[in-house]
């Protein structure tokens, strides 16, 4: 018999995407422990409460730190410089299955991964404390290269998507310049790499929600919120799905 490895190479791709179909349009069992789902969503009671939720973390930049410190708090970082945007927002920490989805979904163009990644932000901003007053959504555009490069622009696919599901307008910010990736950078380094890099180019209301994917030091949402207020946005919230736990940067 002959196994799917020892298939050629346009053979394997037919069953992959074969497999991916079929993942997609088998409903009914959960996503990560292959249960019995949650109604219509694709996850089951038990493992959606054991998601890496995020519960304790600096009101302005999402930094996790001990649930012992006051809400209210901010971090230190945040203490001796504050963030260009007036709060954040991160529903999940970037660990075990959050991490897996995300890295599915943005590396390998999962599209499966995106929508359990799409539903479980918009199910987490309607039941979990999201961002009040929003007027749009604002996403930071890949350079083009890059975009080509990975085969899509995650965090515009799923903007696109969580405007839709939330009846709110979408903005997009764009690239000034390609700029080395983030990936393995200082905070300071981060800070530098992209200043001054996104424009929006018309006007923007005066409550945004600007999204990413992952946050870890804030830099890319700081540079995206600098070029949101010189087009009027007056308060400004930093979104993403994930936040990396503390000195662990990607």
């Amino acid at each position: 018999m002959r196994t799917v490895n020892s298939l050629p190479i346009m053979g394997r791709r037919l069953v992959e995407w074969l497999n991916r179909t079929l993942a997609w349009a088998m409903p009914g069992h959960c996503c990560f422990c292959l249960g019995g789902t949650l109604g219509d969503k694709p996850w089951c009671e038990r493992c959606f409460i054991e998601l890496p939720w995020h519960t304790s973390a600096c009101p302005l930049c999402s930094e996790p730190r001990p649930s012992s410190v006051l809400a209210d708090m901010p971090c230190g970082h945040c203490l001796k410089q504050r963030p260009d945007f007036d709060r954040s927002w991160v529903p999940f920490l970037y660990e075990d299955n959050i991490a897996s989805l995300i890295q599915r979904f943005k590396f390998n163009a999962d599209r499966r991964a995106g929508q359990i990644l799409l539903q479980l932000m918009v199910q987490a901003f309607r039941s979990h404390q999201g961002p009040c007053h929003v007027q749009a959504i604002v996403t930071a555009d890949l350079h083009p290269g890059r975009a080509r490069k990975r085969g899509f622009d995650q965090t515009l696919w799923l903007g696109k998507r969580m405007a839709r599901a939330l009846d709110l307008p979408l903005y997009q910010a764009t690239r000034r310049r390609l700029t080395p990736t983030q990936r393995g950078l200082s905070r300071p380094a981060r800070k530098r790499n992209v200043r001054r890099v996104y424009q929006v180019t018309s006007p923007l209301p005066a409550q945004v929600l600007l999204l990413d994917d992952v946050m870890t030091t804030g830099a890319t949402l700081e540079a995206l919120s600098s070029a949101c207020r010189e087009q009027g946005a007056a308060h400004v919230t930093a979104a993403a799905l994930a936040r990396t736990p503390a000195g662990h940067a990607i």
